[in-house]
């Protein structure tokens, strides 16, 4: 027994993602100060199709237990490159490289492909999320591993993380947030600056007069014909930059759980479907998710339809008070998506170069606030005020 009088908890690990403990995992998930769907054990599963071994992700899944009881847990790869993160951290690999040192495989704590901010660290309290990383930070240098790597986690995370030495880093995300005053699209063009609302009717205009109109289907309703036709716009993206999409079909048809759905905006032109944009919804969060979209057809402005315009509209019908958008986009301010400050947290065991990291992060992090700053000065939105019926 510990001096508490608790029992000691004990780290095991989980390499077959089909023996993960998932009613307990989601029941952790539950009590998380940052829950998204993502992180739910049935999501994490579906996502191993995609991050396997050959693709250079090798699942390892941390969970401490106290007797009979799943008390802290988080999902870890062995990673062998830095793709797919949405962080980049590939100059530290080459200064490794220079150094005659060994970068990879380094330790990843994340949702796989998915840069949305929200808990990683599961855990019943504070000392049990404290316990975990500890547990992590030994069994890092025991393996040989160059370092520890959490990304878009929580408020909650980066307090036990940060207690053990590790070093943050800072980037914007671009993120809606409705108004109480929002009834429908027309209220929060009105809240926008002339220009910056003039745009938008003008992109919508033209996206119409090309005959364009916009289906919207939610969970269920989505066909196997409709998902066939969003994969084949989805890995479109991606070859058309020389890539391969990262995720297969699968992980869509997998589904978000009772909580969460998949939303799927189709564009059709002349009775055929042209583009599709996926979001995911988690209703309980009234949070909306842009995670993905193609085109079969180029269209002038289709993107902005459906990717921002059609989703704003149809969460302001929905009663839905966030839209995330993504990763990097500052071209999403002009749409109405300000600011939001994400993180991810790092630690090396190379003395040397954590101190060389932690220096690069602090100053990384004033480049980063000074930009937010200049980004907030230029807030698509009039300044505070009586509203105004739109010109």
């Amino acid at each position: 027994m510990s001096a508490g009088g608790a029992e000691p908890a004990v780290l095991r690990w989980i390499t077959a993602l089909q023996d993960l403990p998932a009613t307990q995992w989601d029941a952790l998930l539950e009590q998380a100060d940052a829950p998204t769907p993502f992180m739910r054990a049935g999501c994490l599963q579906a996502l191993d199709a995609a991050a396997r071994s050959e693709q250079g992700w090798r699942a390892r899944f941390a969970t401490l237990w106290r007797a009979e009881r799943l008390v802290a847990a988080c999902p870890l790869y062995l990673k062998a490159h830095s793709w797919g993160e949405f962080v980049f951290d590939q100059a530290w690999a080459r200064a490794y490289e220079v150094h005659g040192l060994r970068y990879y495989p380094k330790a990843l704590v994340a949702v796989p492909f998915t840069p949305v901010p929200g808990s990683r660290l599961l855990a019943i309290g504070p000392a049990e999320r404290l316990a975990l990383v500890e547990q992590l930070q030994e069994w890092v240098q025991q393996q040989g591993l160059s370092g520890l790597h959490v990304l878009f986690g929580s408020v909650a995370d980066a307090q036990a993380l940060q207690a053990c030495g590790f070093s943050r880093r800072e980037q914007p995300q671009f993120h809606w947030k409705r108004a109480p005053h929002w009834q429908g699209f027309a209220d929060f063009l009105a809240d926008l600056r002339r220009d910056k609302r003039k745009k938008i009717q003008q992109e919508r205009r033209r996206v119409a007069e090309a005959g364009v109109q916009v289906q919207v289907l939610r969970g269920s309703a989505i066909t196997a014909a409709e998902w066939d036709f969003f994969y084949a716009c989805y890995t479109r993206t991606y070859a058309l930059r020389g890539m391969s999409a990262y995720l297969p079909r699968s992980v869509f048809e997998q589904g978000l759980g009772e909580q969460a759905d998949w939303v799927l905006f189709l564009a059709w032109q002349g009775g055929e479907r042209v583009a599709a944009a996926l979001v995911a919804v988690d209703w309980r969060a009234g949070t909306a998710f842009g995670r993905h979209w193609g085109a079969l057809r180029e269209l002038d402005c289709l993107h902005f339809e459906l990717c921002y315009y059609a989703p704003l509209a149809w969460c302001l019908e929905q009663g839905l008070q966030r839209f995330e958008g993504g990763a990097q986009g500052e071209h999403k301010m002009a749409r109405g998506l300000l600011p939001v400050g994400t993180h991810s947290q790092h630690w090396l065991v190379h003395a040397e170069f954590q101190d060389a990291v932690a220096r690069f992060t602090e100053a990384e992090q004033q480049a980063v606030g000074a930009y937010e700053e200049e980004l907030a000065a230029r807030s698509p939105f009039k300044p505070p005020g009586p509203r105004k019926p739109l010109a």
